[in-house]
């Protein structure tokens, strides 16, 4: 059983930067692929970011790619979202989930919210025009 925790968002003007945190409790999570997922009101949950256990590689939605940047610390069992130039349709709940994996495989894969069995609750990304 793994129990993750995001924090880090909050109130954010449009160009601003956030840093998003996935605590891992409960299982080391440092040799499995963490996904970042958003959703915002009335829309489904889409994928944002992975990051593999077995060699660092990422994979990103072509709507952060070159804005966002997914990075882990394996030392402190935690994976962060550095987000750039956010913008208002960057505005939704971010969860942060683990996989049974260790590798991306594909992007079909890794961006798939099947592929990832637990999932943290979430927190508030609200970027202000």
């Amino acid at each position: 059983q793994v129990q993750l925790v995001e924090s880090g968002g909050g109130l954010v003007q449009a160009g601003g930067s956030l840093r998003l945190s996935c605590a891992a409790s409960g299982r080391t999570f440092s040799m499995y692929v963490v996904g970042w997922f958003r959703q915002a009101p009335g829309k489904e949950r889409e994928f944002v970011a992975a990051i593999s256990g077995s060699d660092g590689n990422a994979g990103y939605a072509d709507s952060v790619k070159g804005r966002f940047t997914v990075s882990r610390d394996n030392a402190k069992n935690s994976v962060y979202l550095q987000m750039n130039r956010l913008n208002p349709e960057d505005t939704a709940v971010y969860y942060c989930a683990v996989a049974r994996s260790s590798t991306l495989y594909s992007r079909r894969y890794y961006s798939s919210t099947g592929t990832y069995d637990y999932w943290g609750q979430g927190t508030q990304v609200t970027v202000s025009s």
